[in-house]
């Protein structure tokens, strides 16, 4: 896998000058963010060797890198998902790939569905922790030591400093975000309303598909993170409607201007404080 990152990398560096410091993965109908962006290089990922392809509507599949302010930065506009085929490992080769270009702070976003009492589609939710016992963690097999520790501590997964300011930037700007605890399942299908009871019990406030695995993988190599899940729909047997993708979709797109804005303050925020540039 190490050789396959490396070839990857050198592919990366031969395509942009840019040396980020944010990654920002876009979840589902959440691409449109780019365009808050000063987008200097467009690298579809078709384009990068043995790099695994998004095949997911609303999912464009690239890599865009700019600016946004003074941050440099790069942006995933489109993830790959494990019940699309590929093995975990792959899955998280773009997260490691970002962290290797130099990006120290990883901005996760996705798309969920609500469990907590009271939310509704649209809601933003700060992800202040997670459960990973469903999906198989990207680190089972030989480690990657050039990137990290074989036994990474993961008590605090979503570093409370991001989290602070993303609250305090959200209160600034009039946005109401909820705080809770994001589960990942393999999917593609949508969990069942027995699924959806048991994860309640568990403490689970949103589900999807994505991001846990993400974290673990940035956590072992040290990079900084923090997440927001745009509440897409509720959960299976809190509706009366049945789960759709084109939903999931169109509650993101709905909600796009306000998740902008809480994203853009929010990383104008983090580096105007020197040690989290650092």
């Amino acid at each position: 896998m190490m050789e396959l990152l490396n070839r990857a990398y050198a592919a990366l560096k031969e395509k942009t000058s840019i040396t980020p410091r944010l990654a920002l993965v876009l979840g589902s109908g959440l691409g449109d963010f780019a365009e808050n962006m000063d987008v200097r290089d467009i690298i579809p990922y078709d384009e990068i060797p043995g790099f695994p392809v998004s095949t997911v509507p609303g999912h464009s599949g690239r890599f865009l890198l700019g600016y946004l302010g003074d941050v440099p930065m790069i942006a995933m506009q489109g993830r790959v998902h494990y019940y699309e085929g590929y093995s975990m490992q792959q899955v998280v080769l773009p997260i490691r790939l970002m962290g290797m270009l130099g990006a120290k702070v990883l901005f996760l976003t996705n798309a969920a569905g609500g469990l907590q009492d009271g939310m509704q589609p649209g809601d933003l939710m700060l992800i202040e922790d997670h459960i990973s016992s469903f999906v198989p963690s990207p680190l089972i097999g030989k480690n990657l030591d050039a990137l990290g520790t074989r036994f990474p501590d993961m008590s605090c997964v979503y570093d409370k400093a991001l989290r602070e300011i993303i609250l305090k930037t959200a209160g600034e700007n009039g946005i109401s975000l909820k705080r809770g605890i994001y589960t990942q399942l393999t999917g593609p299908q949508f969990e069942t309303p027995t699924e959806i009871r048991m994860l309640k019990k568990l403490g689970a406030d949103a589900v999807g598909m994505s991001t846990v695995c993400e974290a673990i993988a940035a956590r072992h190599m040290g990079l900084r993170v923090c997440g927001i899940s745009c509440i897409s729909n509720l959960a299976a047997g809190l509706s009366a409607n049945k789960l759709t993708h084109e939903e999931v979709q169109e509650t993101a797109n709905r909600v796009k201007d306000t998740f902008a804005t809480i994203v853009k303050a929010s990383i104008s925020a983090f580096f105007e404080q020197n040690e989290l540039a650092d």
